[in-house]
């Protein structure tokens, strides 16, 4: 009797785990292990009015040469959305018809945006190249992360605004 009851726990608890990650995700929570923001689980919360400026949001990436070539050098991880990427959680820096400067930092719209020095080489020192900058075209936004090393839209340009999922509510998280 003895025997049966360890497998029959193991599948029992394995269930009810494997229901509750079910549950999590389709309730819109998700674990942040990327250091771009606090490590943790964070909830995509609807967006109930248009996207502005300084919103924390879960995007889906566009499968751009940049981003393809961005989940090759392990900047991006795997993930649900369309090419197999993770939702990047950035904060909204411009929306459409805003200019973007692109120098060793950003500045929009003549304002230098804190916290943004643009790297000509990533972590393992190969060589990283910054997007042109430009406006901002429609339907589309700049996304920063105030992390140094983040992969942002310093490197990638603007994103289609097609692939915003919401809003970033941490529920539980830790600075690293």
């Amino acid at each position: 009797m003895r025997r049966r009851a360890v497998p029959l726990f193991l599948t029992g608890a394995s269930v009810l785990i494997s229901g509750l990650v079910l549950i999590a995700f389709l309730g819109g929570y998700r674990l942040n292990v990327t250091p771009s923001e606090p490590l943790g689980i964070w909830r995509i919360e609807e967006l109930k009015r248009p996207v502005a400026v300084g919103d924390l949001v879960f995007i889906c990436p566009p499968e751009t040469s940049a981003i393809v070539e961005a989940r090759v050098l392990g900047y991006l991880r795997r993930g649900l959305c369309a090419g197999g990427f993770a939702p990047l959680i950035k904060r909204v820096a411009a929306l459409p018809g805003q200019h973007v400067d692109i120098t060793d930092h950003i500045a929009i719209d003549g304002r230098s945006l804190p916290a943004s020095t643009v790297r000509d080489r990533d972590g393992e020192g190969r060589p990283i190249t910054p997007d042109p900058g430009g406006i901002v075209p429609p339907h589309h936004m700049f996304l920063h992360s105030s992390f140094a090393s983040s992969y942002d839209s310093r490197y990638f340009g603007p994103v289609p605004d097609s692939g915003l999922l919401g809003l970033a509510r941490p529920v539980f998280t830790f600075n690293q």
